[in-house]
Formats: C-alpha cells, sequence, structure tokens
C-alpha cells in the first residue's frame, strides 16, 4: 500500500477513527493489526519474514537482559554469553536479508569466477524481495544492541515490542527507529488528549508537504530523468548534466517526501518520529552532507558497524579503513549492485581526501585571509559539496558501472554548451508547461528549504506561528497544486518510493 494512492487515504483516516476511540490501554494492539495489514497489502507471505525477525530478536534481546541481571556469575563469562546471544541474533537476521536481497547478486558475481574454473553456472533463484526488509531488519538489529549496551531494558511485552518493528508510518523506508525512542513511547501510556488540535494539524501539515514533495517534484523530476538516464548515449553534456542534476533532486523530494508523510503520520497518532534529513544540499563539506542526509541510516552505521570498528580512536590507516568499510556496506545495504558499492566507496573516499586536504586548506585560508564565515566562502563550499555529491549519485541512478562511467565520461568530452540556449531542455520528457510547474515547485523547495536552514523549523512549526489567513492560503495552495499537478493529473501516474527497493 503506498502513501501516495487511495488506498492509504481510505486506510490511514480509518487506522485514526478506531485508535481515538480505543482506550489508551489497548490501542498499540490496534496499532499492531493495523501496520501487520497495512505490510501485507504487498504480499500477504511478507509477514512470516517480519513475524520471525521479531520473535528471534525478540527473544534475543530477553536473554541478554536475563543475562544481564544475572548474579554470581563471572563478568567475562556473562558478557561471552550475551555477545553469542547477539552473535545468534545478527546471523540469523542478516542470513535472512542476504537470501532475499543479494543471493542472485553474489551469483551473477560468481558465476564469472567458477567459469574460470570451466565449472557450469549457477542458476539464479526465483525470489521476490520483500518490501522494507533492510529497514526492519536493522532496527531489530539495534535493538538487541542497545539492551546489551544498556541504553534500553528488554521489552518483555511482545505485542508491543512487535509494533516497534512493524509501526507502519517508518516500516518500509523509515526512518530507521531506535529502540530509546519509538519503543519508550509505545510502552509509555499516553499523555496527549484524546484529540490535540495542534498536534493533529502539524502532522497532517508535514504529511501535505511530503506529497508535495513526492507526486509533484519527485514523480515529475523523473520523468527527465528517465528519458536521459536511459538514452544518455544519445545526448551531451547540458543534457547529461540536467538528468544528473535532476536524479539529485528526485532521489531528495522521493526519500524526503516519504520521511515527512511518516513523521507527519506518526505526529498524529501521538507518536514523535526521529528526523531524517536537514537541508542535505546545503551541506559545506562531505561530513556535513552525510549528518544531513538520511540521518536515521547515517547515524546507526555509526553507532552499531563504525564504531565498534574502532571509529576513529586508533591509527590513521585504521581511520580511514574503518570510514571506507562502513561506507562500502553502506553502499551494499542500498541495493544488489556493483553501482551501490561504488557510490558507497566514492563516498568514503571523499571524506578521506577532506580529512587528507582539510590542513592544507586552513594553511591556505590563513595566509589569504579567507573570511570563511562569509556567504561568497559557504556558498563556493556547498557548490563544490553538490557537485561531487551529484557524480556519485550517477552511480547510484546507473544500471551498471560500464553506464555510470560512460555517462560521465560523455558529460565531460561532448560539451555542448549551445544547448543552453536552443531549447534543448524541453525535449528530455517535459514540454515547456511541465518545467513551469516544477519551476514553480522547486522555488517552493528552496524557500522552505531556507527557513529550515536558517530558523531550524520544519513548515508545520513555522505555519503554525503565522497569521491563520496565510496559513490557510498556503494550505490550501498546496492541497489543489497536489490534486491538480500530481500524479492525478494527465500524463501521470501512482509511483513507487525509490527507497522501498531497498
Amino acid at each position: 500500500m503506498l502513501f501516495n494512492s487511495i488506498d492509504f487515504l481510505i486506510f490511514f483516516p480509518i487506522v485514526l477513527l478506531v485508535y481515538f476511540v480505543f482506550p489508551h490501554r489497548v490501542r498499540y494492539i490496534w496499532l499492531l493489526a493495523a501496520s501487520y495489514f497495512f505490510y501485507m497489502c504487498w504480499n500477504p507471505l511478507y509477514i512470516v519474514l517480519i513475524l520471525l525477525s521479531t520473535v528471534i530478536t525478540y527473544i534475543c534481546g530477553r536473554a541478554v537482559g536475563k543475562l544481564k541481571n544475572t548474579t554470581g556469575m563471572e563478568e567475562h563469562k556473562q558478557k561471552k554469553l550475551m555477545k553469542l546471544v547477539i552473535a545468534v541474533g545478527f546471523l540469523s537476521n542478516i542470513v535472512m536479508l542476504i537470501y532475499f536481497k543479494y543471493a542472485n547478486f553474489l551469483i551473477e558475481t560468481l558465476n564469472p569466477v567458477l567459469a574460470g574454473f570451466h565449472i557450469g553456472p549457477v542458476n539464479e533463484f526465483d525470489i521476490l524481495l520483500p518490501v522494507g526488509i533492510s529497514f526492519y531488519i536493522f532496527q531489530a538489529l539495534g535493538y538487541i544492541v542497545d539492551v546489551y549496551r544498556g541504553t534500553i531494558k528488554s521489552e518483555k511485552n511482545f505485542l508491543k515490542y512487535a509494533l516497534f518493528v512493524s509501526f507502519f508510518p517508518q516500516l518500509v523506508a523509515g526512518p530507521i527507529e531506535r529502540s530509546g525512542n519509538l519503543l519508550n513511547q509505545i510502552k509509555e501510556e499516553p499523555s496527549h488528549k484524546l484529540w490535540d488540535y495542534r498536534r493533529v494539524t502539524s502532522g497532517l501539515i508535514l504529511m501535505l508537504w511530503g506529497y508535495f514533495l513526492k507526486v509533484v517534484i519527485a514523480d515529475r523530476t523523473a520523468v527527465l530523468v528517465n528519458t536521459v538516464f536511459v538514452g544518455y548515449e544519445g545526448y551531451q553534456m547540458t543534457a547529461l548534466m540536467a538528468g544528473a542534476v535532476a536524479f539529485a533532486v528526485q532521489i531528495y523530494c522521493d526519500f524526503s517526501g516519504y520521511s515527512m508523510i511518516a513523521i507527519g503520520a506518526a505526529k498524529v497518532l501521538g507518536f514523535q518520529l526521529m528526523e531524517n534529513f536537514d537541508t542535505p544540499y546545503f551541506a559545506v563539506s562531505i561530513v556535513d552532507f552525510w549528518r544531513r542526509w538520511h540521518i536515521s541510516l547515517s547515524t546507526w552505521f555509526r553507532d552499531y558497524l563504525y564504531i565498534p570498528l574502532g571509529g576513529s580512536r586508533c591509527s590513521k590507516l585504521k581511520k580511514y579503513r574503518n570510514i571506507l568499510i562502513t561506507f562500502g556496506v553502506s553502499g551494499l545495504w542500498h541495493g544488489a549492485n556493483w553501482t551501490y558499492v561504488a557510490w558507497g566507496l566514492l563516498h568514503g573516499a571523499y571524506q578521506i581526501a577532506e580529512k587528507e586536504l582539510a590542513p592544507l586548506a586552513r594553511k591556505i585560508n590563513d595566509r589569504c585571509h579567507t573570511k570563511t564565515d562569509s556567504f561568497g566562502y559557504r556558498f563556493f563550499r556547498g557548490l563544490v559539496t553538490f557537485v561531487l555529491v551529484d557524480i556519485a549519485w550517477i552511480f547510484f541512478r546507473a544500471d551498471s558501472l560500464h553506464q555510470a562511467v560512460h555517462y560521465i565520461k560523455r558529460m565531460v568530452l561532448y560539451r555542448d554548451w549551445w544547448s543552453l540556449f536552443d531549447q534543448q531542455i524541453y525535449t528530455l520528457g517535459l514540454d515547456i508547461r511541465e518545467l513551469h510547474i516544477l519551476g514553480f515547485a522547486l522555488l517552493t523547495l528552496l524557500l522552505v528549504e531556507l527557513i529550515k536552514y536558517k530558523k531550524g523549523e520544519l513548515i508545520d512549526a513555522f505555519l503554525q506561528r503565522q497569521w491563520i489567513v496565510f496559513r490557510w492560503c498556503v494550505l490550501f495552495m498546496l492541497l489543489f497544486v497536489c490534486i491538480v499537478f500530481g500524479y492525478y493529473g494527465p500524463g501521470f501516474d501512482s509511483s513507487q518510493f525509490i527507497y522501498f527497493q531497498f
């Protein structure tokens, strides 16, 4: 069930109505049933996997919790047993993830090697990737580590824990929630009123903004992106640059749009999910970009992979090794293709280069008396960062490493500056009317991003402070644009969110 579908627009109000009628003590049971129904709408068999992951991590969490409270056992033996339990939990979930997501990728990679030894190819499996499997498995694995570290106690109520793993607003594409946040909210008795007008309207505003990002910007930009990337061999620099920049816009609006709808829907229900994006294209370095992009995933890898590997508290070579491993795994998490690995390693290489060049940059700035806090300097750094990020996005979008490399090669070698003035942009899938609509939508996005960057406020908080007439004019305008110029308009169909495939 897609957020941008009629089914969800029927499903969500029904869930709300029953939720606010039910007594507080049993609301979580209704949300669990609704979450399982939501997930089963893709494929009823998917529920077996999420239940299996939930049961395994619940048992592991309870076992670790009991071991922590066991007295009279030697400390080293206690830790050894807890680590064994965690290893079982991780191994079983990772094996499940590898089978459903990476089995055919591993076979494709292995077959050329086997051919070199004159061994026949291994047949691929007929596997349908369960939607959102990477997200809920990572969320569940984070829980058992948190129990081991003592940041949260093991949950005794299986149904409440099951809701934590399967909470439908963020089930299939995040944010990847921490147990210390979402599970604690599920465990606590709701303190809010039956119907808090300000909270509910705030959540609905976030949902509306998320729909605007998805159906007006992301889905429209996707037409241009698909046109250029599919036929990239027939285009030169200008069109290829337009396609690359458009994909940067598409993936941001698509994924942040989903996150906004998820955060807004949870807020209407009385739950606060973590922020997943913080104006990432205003970043002034690659490190800064990863503080702002897909925050729930980047912090997950930081806390559960990078730091356990040794983090930065080791030699320079080991620190850089840890960075490359973390970003390489992050790339592989996104998909079973070497293009995603290349994307991750490229970002890792960016960070290493950034750290190595930092002393030289500081020396040059000191010699030149550069005003590093000036708008011009920050704008220049932001532009360089965006270019580097956008180059990496080409690998993320391309179907193969060959396509990505040749895309960049054509973009560099086949220059056609004159195309900027000969209306070639109108031949890339969107006519002049659609490009004007997209331009207006992007200006709206830029304004909202500037408000967030300068004031640290999401659109709901900003509008709640405004004159009521202005607020409702903005909301009706957004609603009108979504209905008339979104996927309901001619030529546009409801499409799946990009991150559902991960």
